[in-house]
């Protein structure tokens, strides 16, 4: 459907998550993937969807050549916890103690969508609430073994073993969890090609 309605734009996605490019497969419109490197650091007052906002026009603003039928998608997800947020781990030390801190309780998942053409930009975020079961060290480490979750925020993936295992509760968008919140993103791409 979005395929057509989109026929006259250029898709590109700016972002090497495996994870995001399968979304727009699974869309099924025509995207082309495009990378720049930016170093992701935002105000230290920022809190929250604020941070994700701030991240994802950071990232659309490394690309100051868009042609008139260009459309940029550029996104962020971070983890918040304890009125802060958790990045992704910097080695299996620090992921284990993200998740045992995390054990047995809520975090929110902060998601921001940046698409942006020569003439316009939209920034929308969504977030979700996750309840965690309470890990034993065992696990924590089973899973940091198995699975490696050191590129992702809050050093987990809901899609695999510690998704299955150790998610009590979930409310919101599962695929927000995942790094793009893809109903919000369908919608506004329907808004943007009539």
């Amino acid at each position: 459907m979005l395929r057509k309605k989109l026929s006259n734009y250029n898709l590109i996605l700016a972002s090497g998550s495996p994870r995001r490019q399968e979304f727009f497969k699974q869309l099924d419109v025509p995207f082309t993937i495009q990378l720049k490197e930016i170093d992701e650091i935002y105000p230290k007052h920022l809190k929250a969807a604020e941070i994700t906002d701030y991240l994802a026009d950071l990232k659309s603003k490394a690309f100051t050549d868009l042609q008139e039928n260009d459309l940029l998608v550029t996104s962020d997800t971070i983890v918040w916890f304890k009125e802060k947020a958790i990045g992704k781990p910097k080695n299996k030390l620090d992921a284990f103690h993200m998740l045992k801190e995390m054990s047995g309780k809520q975090h929110q998942v902060f998601t921001s969508v940046s698409v942006k053409s020569k003439s316009f930009q939209r920034i929308f975020n969504d977030e979700t609430v996750v309840e965690f079961e309470s890990f034993s060290e065992e696990e924590i480490n089973y899973y940091l073994e198995n699975f490696k979750p050191y590129d992702k925020a809050g050093s987990y993936g809901i899609q695999d073993w510690i998704g299955l295992t150790g998610v009590k509760k979930i409310t919101g968008s599962y695929f927000n969890v995942m790094g793009l919140p893809v109903h919000k993103l369908y919608k506004e791409l329907l808004k943007i090609a009539q």
